[in-house]
């Protein structure tokens, strides 16, 4: 996945989304995690396709392997994207480099030094004593004079306080019981306006190629040879059709078996979002 990319199979959409607050320090004091990260800084890398652990491990080196993730790695990347001209005088320097650079959909501050070496620094974004966020800023890389980033992982934004998404791009779905989902499960999110597609919206089943994108197109934004079929807004909910339990306020997302529809049930009745083809991109 590439930095500032949010990649969703059958849609593809570039955005620059960065979470946080304004004004708040970027590096803070903060409180040494009960298991700090003991490894290697310098770990060799890889640029491979695919969001597997596996996958994600071999391309974001130290970084992903310092994370504490109540689920798997959803994001990160390696050594790329900035030049000899780019490079801070100080650590921290390298760490806003990346926010400046990749706008990475991630917290903007309250990061602490978790590892100090002299020509590497860890930073991490804790959540409950436990790494959230890991960047590895470097000195001195090849062709790269100064501080930047190395490598950087981070685990499912549902994993970050609700302060530091809110506002942000996803909306978090939930469960019966009120648990927010991980955005690697469920997710939905308004469409791009620069691709003039911000009236549609757009929920997003799984992540990688077992992915499904659904969307509800109420005024028609995008070609309807992007969709399995049109949006309805107003359609019975078919006998077959089950509960999954999810819920983004007072929407229920309700599937039958084939998924080829998502059937969101509301106060005024139930809506039939279809879903994308693999052709739906917005670049």
């Amino acid at each position: 996945m590439r930095r500032g990319c949010v990649a969703m199979t059958a849609l593809a959409v570039v955005v620059a989304v960065g979470c946080g607050a304004e004004g708040k320090d970027v590096v803070v004091e903060g409180t040494p995690p009960a298991t700090p990260y003991g490894g290697p800084l310098d770990v060799p890398t890889e640029e491979v396709d695919g969001s597997t652990r596996q996958a994600l491990l071999t391309v974001t080196g130290a970084a992903g392997r310092a994370l504490e993730c109540d689920g798997e790695i959803f994001a990160g990347n390696g050594p790329d994207g900035w030049g000899s001209d780019d490079g801070g005088a100080t650590p921290e320097d390298g760490l806003r480099l990346w926010f400046d650079l990749f706008a990475p959909e991630v917290p903007r501050s309250g990061y602490r030094v978790e590892r100090r070496e002299t020509d590497r620094v860890l930073y991490s974004f804790d959540v409950g004593g436990r790494t959230r966020v890991a960047v590895v800023v470097a000195h001195d890389q090849k062709e790269r004079p100064g501080w930047g980033p190395e490598t950087e992982a981070s685990c499912d934004p549902a994993e970050f306080p609700a302060e530091a998404t809110d506002p942000g791009w996803y909306e978090f779905w939930t469960d019966a019981h009120g648990r927010r989902q991980p955005v690697a499960r469920i997710h939905s999110a308004p469409g791009p306006e620069h691709c003039d597609w911000q009236t549609a919206r757009f929920l997003t089943l799984g992540r990688g190629e077992q992915a499904t994108t659904y969307v509800r197109d109420p005024e028609g934004a995008l070609d309807t040879a992007l969709l399995s079929a049109p949006y309805d807004p107003d359609v019975p909910l078919p006998a077959d059709a089950r509960d999954t339990g999810y819920r983004y306020g007072e929407r229920q997302l309700w599937l039958t078996d084939d998924r080829r529809t998502a059937y969101v049930r509301t106060p005024d009745g139930v809506e039939a979002w279809p879903s994308a083809t693999d052709g739906v991109a917005c670049m």
